[in-house]
């Protein structure tokens, strides 16, 4: 499978970059073709400009400033994101990248008056979301999972029927204990072996 890791997090030592080690090296090794986005570390711009935002709708127009990126998203069959959950969300950046990237006529068709919107990703067969949460499950639960369901829910229905969609993460990140972290790294290696 042709797989697009997207990452997100500023920080070379962070530990949500040894998660995004060991989902490169699994799926490798799984034989996948993987390719790695690093949001940061291209310095991608998250911000839509005005001039941007006024030809959102107008296709073709709206693909020119991000076409690199959305040939990336053409190309894959799978979408893995690797990021930290801030404020109950991914990371700015990525909210950014989702925004200016996943434009109207290339990954949607805009609804049609009383009709919903319809996905055009029926090529993407996975979407996986793997994140470190400072809150612990329970708060996360209660708060309705925003950034899991911005993701595998809102952009899985951009996909097809079929997507497997995927969520792993470590919750209470700023107590566990090392012990916890490889444990974790191991359930990403063992979860992502199984793709």
């Amino acid at each position: 499978m042709r797989i697009l890791l997207v990452y997100c997090h500023p920080c070379a030592e962070s530990f949500t970059a040894a998660v995004r080690d060991t989902a490169l090296a699994t799926l490798s090794r799984r034989g996948h073709e993987v390719h790695l986005l690093d949001l940061y570390a291209e310095g991608f711009d998250p911000v839509m400009s005005a001039e941007e935002r006024r030809g959102y709708h107008t296709p073709g127009a709206n693909e020119a400033p991000v076409a690199n990126h959305l040939a990336l998203v053409r190309w894959a069959e799978g979408l893995v994101f690797v990021h930290p959950t801030w404020w109950y969300g991914p990371p700015a950046m990525l909210k950014g990248w989702l925004e200016r990237v996943f434009v109207p006529h290339a990954t949607f068709r805009m609804p049609e008056r009383g009709k919903p919107t319809v996905g055009a990703l029926h090529h993407i067969r996975l979407i996986a979301a793997i994140s470190t949460l400072g809150s612990p499950r329970w708060w996360w639960w209660f708060m309705g999972m925003p950034g899991r369901r911005m993701l595998l829910t809102g952009i899985g229905a951009l996909c097809g029927l079929r997507c497997k969609r995927l969520w792993l993460g470590l919750h209470s990140m700023d107590t566990v204990t090392e012990d916890e972290r490889r444990r974790f790294l191991a359930k990403v290696e063992r979860v992502l072996g199984r793709i």
